[in-house]
């Protein structure tokens, strides 16, 4: 008798179990292959869109990866919803769900959600566009993408940096690509004994022929130290920023060889490239014109 019961009891724990996969997997197989297929769509789109992107040519080229990056997202969370949907789960109850897992979620990843916050508003401010070389947080490249998590930068090195979007936000950035003309600063060391005013005019000589030096503001030379038996000059001239690595290298070199030539005593001991130590905001205020 109690074999009979156990046989009975299997045989009908068989049977629902034979009923639930019946009902349930076709339900799981739908739902994996809406994945699938919803993964390789969400993958589609990001392209479709970028292409799409790319042919707008008034669109800020910054805005381009990352609207691809939110489609695709926003695919792939179709495709969730249509899988729990086909395995019967109830939108409104899918959605209690998501609400509280996504509160879960943001608790748990607050620096991720704040680096998709400071993307966004690295996108409403624009300090910066790609292709333009900038400096932050003691790393500097030039701006390949900004994505949703994070800045993509290639160094001067041709290595590959990537930036969290919150660190370029929370801290001071250089852009090296944003203003037109750049400050060359080159300080001059002479013997104490050199001749202060044919140093300057051969100075202002190299500045005056060399190429892509902008007339204005005018090149300037003037006395920045004397101490220890040299006589420090500082040449300032004004370039392109695109020539601004080119200019320095140049002046250096011609400096050089003009002051060489002219004598032992207006031989130079050093030469370097350097901010000016002293900014002087004066220098950079327009001044009004003289009264006739």
């Amino acid at each position: 008798m109690p074999q009979d019961i156990d046989t009975h009891q299997l045989t009908a724990l068989a049977d629902t179990a034979w009923r639930w996969a019946e009902l349930f997997l076709p339900r799981l197989a739908a739902a994996i292959i809406i994945l699938v297929v919803g993964f390789a769509a969400a993958r589609w789109v990001q392209r479709a869109v970028r292409r799409m992107l790319g042919d707008i040519h008034q669109l800020d080229p910054t805005l381009r990866p990352l609207l691809a990056a939110a489609a695709r997202y926003a695919a792939l969370i179709v495709a969730l919803v249509a899988a729990l949907s086909q395995l019967g789960i109830s939108t409104a109850s899918l959605l209690a769900v998501l609400g509280a897992a996504g509160l879960a979620i943001g608790l748990a990843l607050q620096g991720t959600l704040s680096n998709i916050a400071a993307g966004m508003v690295l996108l409403w401010l624009r300090p910066f566009h790609l292709g333009d070389y900038i400096e932050v947080g003691g790393q500097g490249g030039t701006v390949e993408e900004l994505g949703l998590f994070g800045c993509r930068l290639r160094t001067y090195d041709g290595l590959f940096l990537f930036l969290p979007n919150s660190a370029i936000w929370n801290a001071a950035l250089k852009n090296h690509s944003r203003n037109a003309s750049r400050l060359v600063s080159i300080g001059v060391g002479l013997p104490a004994a050199a001749d202060l005013d044919r140093a300057r005019t051969t100075l202002l000589g190299i500045a005056g022929r060399l190429p892509n030096i902008l007339p204005a503001p005018e090149p300037q030379v003037f006395v920045e130290t004397v101490a220890g038996g040299v006589l420090t000059l500082t040449l300032m001239l004004w370039t392109a920023a695109q020539y601004a690595g080119t200019v320095e290298r140049r002046v250096v070199e011609e400096a050089k060889r003009a002051l060489d030539a002219l004598g032992d005593e207006m031989k130079p001991v050093q030469i370097t490239r350097s901010v000016p130590a002293d900014p002087d905001p004066s220098r950079f205020i327009e001044r009004p014109a003289p009264a006739d």
